[in-house]
Parts: C-alpha cells; structure tokens; sequence
C-alpha cells in the first residue's frame, strides 16, 4: 500500500468516527423535540444531509456551509444575550454567580499530559492539531480547493482562523450561562437518568432551546444549531466520498470513465452516510461526546500531519518508512487511549506512564512517532541496501 493511500485510508478511519460522534450530538434536539428514540432520531438527520450532498455535491456543500455558518453565528449571539435576561441580575449577575463557582477561571499554567486543559495543552498542542486538521484532512482542505485560486485559498484559511476564537469563546460564555441559569431553574424537561461512567451534560442546551426559549425564536435557535450540525455531517459525506473515490478506486483503476468516478462517488457517499449512523448510535453510551469526537480524531491526526511533513520535506524518504511510521503512531495512539480505560492494563499504566494522557496532546505525539518510527526504518533500510 502506498503513503497516499496509508493516509487515505487513516482519514477514512478517523472522520467515520469524529463525524459519527457530531451526528449523534445533533440529533439530541430532534430526538426531544419529536419524542422518538435515538435511532430513528439519527436515521432522519443523516438522510436529511445525505439528500442535498447527494444530489448537489461540493458545491452544494459549500454554500450551503455558508449560509449555516451565519445562522450557527446568529443563534449562538442570541443565546449568549437571551439568558442574562432570564436570570436575576442580568449580565452583571450572571457573571458574578459563575465567577464564585470558578466558572470563569480560564488560565492554568501548570503544565500536565493529563486533565484539566492547560493553556500548554492550548499552545503547544492545539497548535499542532490545527495544522493537522487545516492541512493534513480532506474534511478542510476539500473547502480549500474550493476557492478559485491560491490567494483565496489562503485567505479562506486565514479567515477560519480569525473567527474560531470569538466563535468559540460565544459557545464557551454560553455554557456558562446556562449553568447559572439551572442553578435557580427546574429542568423542565428531566435530564437522562446517568448510567455509571455516562453523563447527562450534553442534553442541556436541547432542552433549554425547547423548554424556555418563545416559540418562535425557538425555531429560530434550533435551526442555527442544526443547520451547523448539517453543515460538518454533509462536509464529512463529501470528503469521505472524495477520499474512497480519488485514493483508492481512481488510483488503482484509472483508465475507467469520469462517468464511472461520479456514479462510485455517489454510491459510496449512501455508504459513508449509514457508517455514520451506525456510529452515532454507538456514540450514545460516550461519557462526553466532546472528548470522544476529539479523541477519536487524535488516533490519526498525528500520523496525518507527520506524513505530509515527510512527504514534502523528506525527499530522501523511502515510502517503507513512512507508512512505517504512520502505521507505528496508529499503533501507540490506540494504545494510549484505550489502555488505561481497561481493566487488566490500567494499574499497570498508573504505575509506569501516570496519569491518562488527554486529547490535546494526541497529535504531537502521533507526529513525533511517526518521524521517530520512519527516520529509525529508513536508517535501518539505507544500511541493509549498502551492504
């Protein structure tokens, strides 16, 4: 197998998971909202996207990202100004209540692997995965090619990094806000019952949009949320389809039709779409969907961005060792995440390692395994082929 389809095939792993687990998340308001059970909930979302990715393609996807994207926005600043006006104090109030719970304390500069955040885990190793995320995965890089030339492109990038901060610090003071806001307010909707090792936080939001929001602004709310929710479902139905398309059937068959391309790449987005569900429904038994998506995303991240240094940069690099590497960091980020989850390794890895490492810092590591790993194996190969 070749490095590009050792990626390939890495990126189709990952964003099958990370999306699966956004599905399941968007799905909370409907599955409320209707009164019916998760699956059927899942199913109706997916096919919703999988309908206008199916028939209208990227171009579908790209505007129609935009347009959610301002609706994402819009909903995000209306809740941020609607529940001041809900809780006795207002803004001032508000703030107040969560600064003496610790509900703002944002800076910690003690530097650990494990939780909580640390501004290092920001830095350092968000940093890192943002450049994996923006140039190593075809879920942004697809958008990328999208722009009608290298200077669009760039400013498409650079956009995106000038609107994520104040994007997520709104969804940040958000949460906030709905904290203070149930500490004097009955759920008027029950939270569900958590079962052991499961938590219950990820419902709050759904049920604060239907419960206490005016009708019609609620429409309004649940909209934006999902029409955000939509947009990454449809972008990751593309760039899964584009991936199996491009790197694996065009690349091992490329003398059939453009045709022939187009007909696999829609097959094969009715395909991704029910891996997603089938995914959405395993998600729901996830402690935090949160930690989980970007878990998830960590197994690969890393061999992603370490491969893509390699191949521009490395030009003395045998293909062996960078799939070597790739398939050598896939190897330790499995085993970072799930060995001290399980029962039998977990005291063995509190003795020897320490705490468990959190997400932000997957991706450093991936890389550094993957370089480590294809430097050692093109070493070794170098020797052998001068004997």
């Amino acid at each position: 197998m070749s490095a590009r389809q050792t990626a390939g095939g890495f990126f189709l792993i990952s964003e099958t998971l990370a999306a699966g687990v956004r599905v399941y998340v968007a799905c909370i308001p409907v599955q409320l909202m209707l009164g019916i059970q998760v699956l059927p909930a899942i199913v109706l979302f997916v096919a919703l996207s999988l309908l206008y990715t199916y028939i209208g393609g990227i171009k579908a996807v790209i505007w129609t990202d935009a347009v959610q994207f301002g609706l994402f926005l819009a909903g995000g600043l209306f809740a941020l100004f609607y529940i001041p006006t809900l809780v006795d104090g207002g803004w001032a109030g508000a703030f107040h209540h969560a600064g003496q719970a610790a509900k703002l304390r944002w800076l910690n500069p003690q530097f650990a692997l494990g939780a909580p955040f640390n501004i290092w885990m920001g830095v350092i190793g968000g940093t890192v995965m943002v450049l994996s995320s923006h140039g190593a995965e075809q879920l942004i890089v697809q958008r990328v090619l999208a722009c009608r030339n290298v200077t669009d492109g760039r400013r498409a990038l650079s956009l995106s990094a000038v609107l994520i901060f104040p994007l997520f610090l709104i969804f940040l003071l958000v949460g906030v806000l709905l904290w203070v806001f149930y500490q004097t307010h009955p759920f008027q909707i029950p939270l569900p019952q958590p079962r052991p090792g499961l938590k219950s936080e990820d419902f709050v939001f759904p049920i604060f949009m239907i419960t206490e929001v005016p009708p019609v602004l609620r429409g309004f709310l649940i909209v934006a949320i999902l029409a955000a929710a939509m947009s990454s479902v449809s972008s990751a139905l593309t760039s899964l389809a584009s991936v199996s398309t491009m790197d694996f059937v065009k690349g091992q068959h490329g003398g059939r039709s453009e045709a022939f391309y187009l007909r696999f790449s829609k097959y094969s987005t009715v395909f991704w779409a029910a891996a997603l569900i089938g995914v959405a429904y395993w998600s729901r038994e996830a402690k935090s969907v949160l930690n989980v998506a970007f878990s998830l995303r960590g197994l690969t991240s890393g061999a992603l961005l370490g491969g893509l240094v390699l191949a521009v940069f490395w030009k003395s690099g045998r293909p062996l060792a960078l799939v070597s590497g790739m398939v050598w960091a896939l190897a330790v980020m499995t085993a970072i995440q799930f060995l001290p989850k399980m029962a039998w390794s977990k005291l063995l890895w509190e003795k020897w390692v320490g705490p468990e490492i959190f997400w932000p810092w997957f991706t450093l590591i991936g890389c550094g395994v993957t370089f480590a790993v294809a430097w050692l194996v093109n070493s070794v190969t170098k020797a052998h082929s001068t004997r």
